[in-house]
């Protein structure tokens, strides 16, 4: 297995092609509750767009993407749904004595491995990429998990997320964490 940046429109595509297996519409209901899931679903050109400003961390595996995080630079926020709504809220969150509109932040857009990959340790290494590719540029990363995905916010704690707030927006309640990078 490899993991490294994103650098081509098939590695793009086969992005899109995880993310819509793992869209939670396209999941049992079982299988929600203990494998997670995805909720937003990215056109192909926003993911193109987002992967020519702040290139995917990918995993590959026999030559086909099995795993990926999308890191999302905040002035592609207002030009998706549900980041905007993600946005409007969280800028006006308390981190650190200000407000998180007051610093240069990274958000995951998303984080996803391929079900027969799962529990090998790949998100890890995703995030430990992702780290080392955007400490030098952001201040932090943050993101909000759906409530009811546990498995994937027991990944984000795993990593080194903290817990910063609750949200309400959409159909669901999240839990907005942050990956301090200046205090880890």
């Amino acid at each position: 297995m490899e993991i490294y940046l994103a650098k081509n429109i098939t590695e793009v595509e086969e992005i899109k092609s995880l993310q819509t297996r793992n869209l939670k519409k396209n999941i049992s209901l079982k299988n929600l509750l203990i494998d997670g899931f995805l909720t937003a679903s990215y056109s192909i050109n926003f993911l193109i767009k987002m992967n020519e400003l702040t290139p995917a961390i990918i995993a590959k595996q026999s030559n086909r993407v099995i795993g990926y995080v999308l890191a999302t630079d905040r002035s592609l926020l207002s030009e998706h749904p549900l980041l905007r709504d993600l946005s409007s809220q969280i800028n006006k969150i308390s981190f650190r004595n200000k407000t998180i509109e007051d610093f240069n932040y990274l958000v995951v857009g998303q984080l996803c491995v391929a079900k027969e990959f799962r529990g090998l340790g790949i998100a890890q290494q995703l995030y430990i990429h992702f780290k080392k590719t955007y400490k030098n540029r952001y201040a932090f990363a943050i993101t909000d998990v759906d409530q009811k995905n546990n498995a994937s916010l027991a990944m984000h704690l795993k990593v080194g997320f903290k817990a910063l707030s609750t949200l309400s927006y959409g159909k669901s309640k999240w839990d907005v964490v942050v990956w301090d990078w200046e205090n880890t």
